[in-house]
């Protein structure tokens, strides 16, 4: 499995962003983490219309029915030496309390999993700026929630460079960075209290 916040897990809990943010330099309020964001979303007409578009480039993620977006979020993508894979797919499989099975890893949380290629899904996960995962997307726990619910076994994904919805949409959208935020317990993590929290749009004390 490709996620680039289990690479260093020894040092999840005791280096200060270790999880995801390994490497982060910032001294940007925590006011702007992902735990703040709370996307609109549209109902859609037809949800047999429904399609996922991700801008790689732009950072940003749509669901949209035909020309109309019902849902627009920050996302984070893989990194120049793990790219998050281009092209058109499908969503094949969803799982709202997904946890990692192998090492290194075993156990973490991967919340509102949904999966487009072997290996490679969107899911909860902590947000940076710049693209930074092993290839997968990570979203905002309200968006991924709110994504989970709007598609379904069987939606088009198309991943691309850019979308037209980058100058619209995606402009409007804040700047997520959760390197300022403290690491949450392992016993946290670990236990069912994760997802009870997850399906109420929270996690922890953020």
């Amino acid at each position: 499995m490709k996620f680039s916040f289990l690479k260093n897990l020894a040092a999840l809990f005791v280096v200060s962003g270790a999880l995801v943010l390994t490497g982060c330099k910032t001294t940007r309020s925590a006011a702007n983490h992902s735990f703040t964001f709370d996307p609109p979303v549209k109902a859609p007409k037809n949800p047999a219309a429904v399609q996922v578009k991700l801008s790689t480039g732009a950072q940003r993620l749509y669901v949209v029915e035909g020309d109309e977006v019902l849902l627009a979020t920050p996302a984070t993508v893989g990194k120049a030496s793990s790219p998050t894979p281009h092209g058109k797919f499908t969503i094949y499989s969803k799982q709202a309390e997904r946890r990692r099975i192998s090492q290194p890893g075993a156990g973490y949380p991967m919340t509102y999993w949904m999966e487009f290629k072997p290996a490679y899904g969107m899911h909860w996960g902590f947000v940076k700026p710049y693209p930074n995962t092993m290839g997968c997307v990570r979203l905002p726990l309200k968006s991924a929630k709110k994504v989970f619910e709007l598609i379904r076994v069987g939606t088009p994904l198309h991943v691309a460079t850019s979308h037209k919805w980058d100058e619209t949409h995606g402009k409007s959208l804040p700047k997520l960075d959760d390197g300022p935020l403290p690491n949450p317990p392992e016993s946290y993590l670990m236990s069912p209290q994760v997802f009870a929290d997850a399906r109420q749009g929270k996690m922890w004390n953020y």
